[in-house]
């Protein structure tokens, strides 16, 4: 999709175009039974729907690459026809793997060439404000290889002894400084070369892209990220989106 009534692109390094990737391969356990946890409604659309609307918020976001789950590309294709979404970014759907990590390598090698920026932006996270994406973005554009929107802990954090057994007390052996921790979000940005360069290089457990950049040797720099950016993991995280949502469409007509 294109309109022609966009601004003309900016040249220089500003110019390098923008590609989100959403894995949203997962079912979502935690949520409970149901529909993969990317589909299930929010305020009546799914929370796939709302991820790809605040990804393609963004005017520096061009292209959108949804990782469906392996078997429901077909049905994702779908969902995404019956939705309105902006008709100046393009839209993508792939097949995802079997781990989040291989569902964005299949979403990485799906992206045509010229999109020299890559976010990576979880489905869970339905209600990032454009501003936070477009800080992102900025930052890789200004020569960060890894970019993450963070926000400071609002509690103390204690590092402990696993515990042997489920619910058994946990000795505590050190409480980091919590001025210098963040709780990380998404999207998170990147250059598009190292991101291609950390998933084909990387192996072992990581919990995000950044993490995998990291183990390069690179240095991965945060920008404030927004409250409203929160995980939906649990029900009660749905009920809190809800909310909120419901707030935007009352003061703001979203």
């Amino acid at each position: 999709m294109s309109d022609d009534s966009r601004p003309s692109p900016p040249t220089g390094p500003a110019a390098a175009r923008t590609a989100a990737v959403i894995p949203a391969a997962g079912r979502g356990v935690r949520l409970g039974p149901g529909a993969p946890k990317a589909l299930r409604a929010l305020g009546g659309t799914p929370m796939l729907i709302h991820a790809i609307r605040a990804m393609a918020a963004s005017r520096a976001v061009s292209l959108v690459v949804v990782v469906a789950p392996p078997d429901g590309a077909a049905e994702v294709r779908s969902l995404l026809d019956t939705h309105a979404l902006p008709e100046r970014t393009d839209f993508l759907v792939v097949p995802g793997g079997r781990s989040r990590q291989e569902s964005v390598k299949l979403g990485l090698d799906a992206l045509p060439p010229g999109h020299d920026i890559v976010l990576v932006h979880d489905a869970a996270r339905p209600l990032v404000p454009v501003d936070t994406v477009d800080a992102v973005i900025e930052a890789v554009r200004e020569g960060a290889p890894a970019v993450v929107p963070a926000l400071p802990l609002a509690d103390t954090v204690k590092q402990v002894e696993p515990a042997r057994a489920p619910g058994e007390p946990e000795p505590v052996v050190a409480t980091p400084e919590r001025a210098r921790l963040r709780a990380v979000q998404t999207p998170q940005g990147f250059d598009r070369e190292t991101l291609v360069r950390a998933h084909e290089t990387v192996t072992g457990d990581v919990t995000d892209d950044a993490g995998m950049v990291e183990k390069l040797g690179l240095t991965v720099v945060a920008v404030p990220g927004h409250e409203e950016a929160f995980k939906v993991t649990r029900p009660l995280d749905l009920v809190l989106a809800e909310a909120v949502l419901a707030r935007r469409r009352l003061n703001d007509g979203f």
